[in-house]
């Protein structure tokens, strides 16, 4: 499959089985566009009419066309769809946890999936023996692998410090005499965030995900208080604290951006130039009828900001004045990874990844926590609920009937199965909404990385 298109004076032209991206001229460019679909004839005849070029300079470029072809740098076929199922498989231990300390929050914002921390449940915090226990069953189940990933969640997981404390010396432990080694990861809303925390994340964590949502009156608009106020002011100074005593890396303030702020390259711009270097920003996804929703009508104004934030990303490497910075979903290896098993299997979902609520719950994933139909089992008896699990093995990017004639399949290998079931009712289906937004990022990074090449950024 060729995906082309043309951004910031780059001709590019993907093709999409192979993961060669090509930057091309004009006439090369007409030239892929008409391949498949003229004969030689009606290609050189057309190409000489739109260009100032001869039949013989045409008939050169159809050739390195043809040599690409013939070395799978274009137009190749796909030779993974009868092996999906086959990938999936090799997903058969598990290697992550999300660890639900705290289904509790000392805020309350509009957009959250989790009920304001409570995940449509009682208030609760994880026990050290409960934690304990989903370490040693994530160390029980990961087979032969040695790094094990943790990531403490909530709610708040701050509101349950003291267990995230001891949990930590738990697993570290155990690293040892399992011949594991753990790498665990804080998500924080930043009420809570002092130089305590900020010390033994520092010294802990190897990543730290804060919440922030751009500037002060759209993260306000969202983000508030259990009183109602704002929480700009209260927690950006311990973010940039934190921030600076890493060394602005191994962490990332993980934004949303709503109906509210379509703009929303502009909040991320805006914490660029507060110092931040590692940047992501997520579409909200929410209820239809909720008032801060995305709908169709926006979708223009969106693409057009992904493209803005691309321009903008590029010029600043290129002044070369330390204003650059790091967007997630632009973050793009075309030479090296991910493996062509990790594009087609996905994120782990319910195989590789599971979540662990504060009762000792197994979930396929922290967006299913609550949701009794896919609850897997417990953490001391064990997965069973198998009709569910097989499911999820079954849940790849050729899972997907919309995904199969999609440029960007191998760059999101099917999506979120957690946004296709709150959007459609299947983990197998696709929220559209989101699949246009991320075929225009997989764009913008591609862009990005051509120039970084081209232009030796």
């Amino acid at each position: 499959m060729i995906h082309q298109y043309k951004m910031n004076d780059y001709n590019i032209v993907l093709d999409a089985e192979s993961g060669c991206v090509h930057t091309v001229d004009d006439v090369a460019y007409d030239i892929i566009q008409l391949y498949e679909s003229a004969s030689r004839e009606e290609i050189i005849a057309t190409v000489t009419k739109r260009h100032s070029v001869t039949a013989e300079e045409v008939e050169e470029t159809l050739s390195d066309v043809d040599a690409l072809k013939k070395e799978n740098k274009l137009f190749t076929e796909d030779l993974f769809s009868g092996q999906a199922h086959l990938f999936k498989e090799r997903q058969s231990v598990v290697k992550a946890l999300c660890l639900h300390v705290a289904h509790a929050c000392n805020m309350t914002c509009g957009y959250c999936f989790a009920g304001k921390g409570e995940y449509q449940g009682d208030k609760s915090l994880m026990s050290y023996e409960t934690g304990k226990r989903a370490l040693d069953w994530l160390i029980e189940n990961s087979g032969s692998r040695k790094n094990l990933e943790v990531d403490f969640f909530g709610g708040e997981p701050l509101l349950n410090f003291q267990v995230v404390k001891d949990l930590v010396a738990y697993g570290r432990s155990r690293e040892k005499a399992c011949g594991k080694q753990f790498r665990f990861t804080l998500t924080t809303n930043g009420l809570l965030l002092d130089d305590e925390v900020i010390e033994f994340a520092n010294r802990e964590m190897s990543n730290v995900v804060i919440s922030l949502d751009g500037r002060k009156e759209i993260n306000d608009e969202m983000r508030k208080t259990l009183k109602g106020g704002g929480t700009y002011d209260a927690i950006l100074p311990a973010f940039k604290k934190l921030a600076d005593s890493r060394g602005q890396r191994d962490y990332y303030i993980r934004g949303t951006y709503t109906h509210f702020n379509r703009d929303f390259a502009s909040d991320i711009l805006h914490m660029a130039d507060l110092g931040f270097k590692e940047l992501s920003m997520e579409p909200v996804v929410a209820p239809p009828n909720a008032p801060y929703a995305l709908v169709k009508e926006d979708m223009p104004k969106l693409l057009s900001e992904y493209e803005r934030l691309a321009k903008e990303m590029l010029e600043r490497r290129r002044e070369k004045k330390g204003r650059d910075f790091t967007f997630y979903h632009y973050m793009i290896d075309l030479v090296g990874g991910p493996c062509i098993v990790k594009r087609i299997s996905g994120c782990g979902v319910g195989t590789e990844y599971m979540a662990v609520t504060p009762a000792g719950e197994l979930y396929p994933c922290h967006q299913f926590v609550g949701d009794k139909k896919f609850l897997l089992g417990n953490i001391w008896d064990g997965i069973d609920n198998h009709q569910i699990l097989d499911q999820f093995k079954g849940c790849n990017v050729y899972s997907h009937e919309e995904c199969k004639d999609c440029f960007a399949k191998l760059y999101c290998s099917g999506g979120c199965a957690a946004n296709a079931y709150h959007t459609t009712g299947s983990i197998n289906g696709v929220y559209e909404l989101g699949c246009e937004l991320h075929r225009k990022r997989i764009e913008c990074a591609i862009m990005l990385k051509v120039a970084e090449m081209c232009e030796e950024l």
